[in-house]
């Protein structure tokens, strides 16, 4: 329209002061709200050379001298289209900060956390807690994780990659936190196959008797698809809870797990499997009541080759057990997978080639690293902080001659960057856990679950409880304090 673009051309050539004082009260109240919000969390940030964005601000809301807002004397298409652009475009810009330094949504895909968490919660994560960590990938899109949904393809760019920084937070993890993560192991992916991990296919491979997996891996990408590298803020959200703490020591004997030598509180709601022989095929309807999900319940009795019966094997928790003894069906003593020793509980457990005897109910005892400290380096307890030492903290790694070398020199002690957690889930023996990828990075911690905010069961329909209206606004961790 050419009055509109008179207007245009006219605005262009007002001076500064012109254009100053043209500009609505309402307009500039605005611009210092945002401009207080802005130098808050620059202070926040601790990087003083961020204040150069505020003349970026200044110029949108007042001086204009970038004809932002140019579509507005425009008409027709281009008028609606610019308008949704740019109504999306701050909607995506408020949400790229509300994710990166306020909190999150998170989804609860598996098991590893029942009873206290179930799958299909909805949780509100907290990032201010622990102190948000700046974005190491900056450039990516906020509402994906790593993959654009559709055309498949990632959802960040790869550079630039900033290094760690976390901003100061209200305190640091206490033990029984159920905290969010970046996967540790994540880091390469096979992606036709993720479960089991990258790493666990090779130790896998390694075990079948293949010399050099991972070219095998190369070679076949009929079987494991393109193998993938992301970084650590890009990698796959995990949520467990905080068991060890950095500088502690941490041993599990008999499914029991000890803290600097004394055994620690388990969850409520811990679980564990167990073996359940049975004279006849219990309703399903009573595995519900108790509380057992439609997976655990759902294969139903299995033949025992050893005693010529039946059983059932199912995580339960310690009253869902006491409950369990006293059905009519049960034909003898309930034991876990490890008191009936006709398991293997050593597949894949960590370090992985290790020749500890280590397995899932008997582990340890070694140290958790801490933030500052050294370590004595060993032939003998290498394998437990080989990856944190290689991987997380980035350095050159190998033992030659006997001797371990770190970036080149030989080295007996090692002070580590990172402070380490270990992280356990509630569902003991059907949760890939600390138990079988280690250490936790202190990079790797996204926050913490402060709530349910929808719950859906995805076993019913939704005229038939899928809808668990009684976990909304549940606490996420009901175990909280326990500790």
């Amino acid at each position: 329209m050419p009055g509109g673009k008179n207007r245009l051309n006219k605005k262009e050539n007002y001076s500064f002061k012109e254009r100053i004082t043209n500009v609505k009260t309402t307009r500039w109240i605005r611009f210092g709200i945002v401009s207080l919000i802005f130098f808050l969390w620059v202070i926040w940030m601790g990087n003083p050379w961020l204040l150069l964005l505020w003349l970026l601000l200044v110029d949108i809301y007042i001086t204009n001298f970038i004809p932002w807002t140019w579509w507005k004397n425009t008409t027709g298409p281009t008028r609606v289209v610019m308008g949704w652009v740019d109504a999306i475009i701050y909607a995506l810009i408020l949400v790229y900060f509300i994710f990166a330094f306020i909190g999150q949504n998170y989804m609860i895909p598996s098991s590893s956390l029942e009873k206290s968490l179930l799958v299909g919660d909805y949780l509100w994560v907290n990032k201010a807690l622990y102190g948000p960590r700046v974005p190491q990938t900056p450039l990516h899109f906020p509402l994906e994780q790593h993959t654009l949904p559709i055309i498949n393809t990632k959802s960040y760019l790869e550079y630039p990659q900033l290094p760690y920084h976390r901003l100061p937070g209200l305190r640091s993890i206490k033990r029984g936190d159920i905290v969010v993560f970046n996967y540790p192991q994540g880091d390469t992916v096979t992606l036709k196959i993720q479960n089991p991990d990258y790493y666990q296919i090779i130790d896998n491979l390694k075990q079948s008797g293949i010399n050099n997996p991972k070219a095998y891996i190369e070679a076949n990408p009929e079987i494991f698809g393109e193998i993938v590298y992301r970084p650590v803020d890009r990698r796959e959200n995990y949520v467990k809870r905080a068991i060890g703490l950095p500088g502690e020591r941490l041993k599990i004997k008999n499914d029991t797990v000890y803290i600097n030598g004394k055994a620690i509180v388990e969850p409520t709601n811990v679980q564990f499997n167990y073996i359940i022989p049975v004279k006849s095929m219990i309703p399903n309807a009573r595995w519900e009541e108790i509380g057992v999900s439609h997976d655990d319940y759902a294969s139903g009795a299995s033949l025992d080759e050893y005693a010529g019966t039946y059983y059932y094997n199912i995580p339960l928790t310690y009253d869902m057990k006491n409950k369990v003894e006293t059905w009519p069906e049960i034909s003898g003593p309930i034991l876990t997978e490890a008191q009936t020793g006709r398991y293997d509980l050593s597949t894949g457990i960590f370090p992985l080639g290790n020749e500890y005897g280590w397995s899932r109910p008997d582990m340890g005892e070694f140290w958790i690293p801490q933030r500052g400290s050294t370590l004595h380096l060993t032939l003998d307890n290498l394998p437990v902080y080989e990856r944190a030492i290689r991987v997380y903290e980035n350095n050159d790694l190998e033992v030659k001659d006997g001797k371990i070398y770190i970036n080149g020199a030989p080295s007996d002690y090692y002070t580590f960057k990172y402070d380490y957690y270990w992280m356990m889930g509630d569902n003991r023996d059907r949760s890939a856990d600390s138990r079988y990828w280690g250490f936790v990075p202190e990079d790797h911690i996204v926050g913490t679950p402060m709530f349910v905010f929808a719950s859906f069961d995805k076993d019913k329909g939704l005229l038939d409880g899928k809808i668990r209206w009684e976990r909304i606004f549940m606490p996420a961790n009901p175990d909280s304090g326990k500790w």
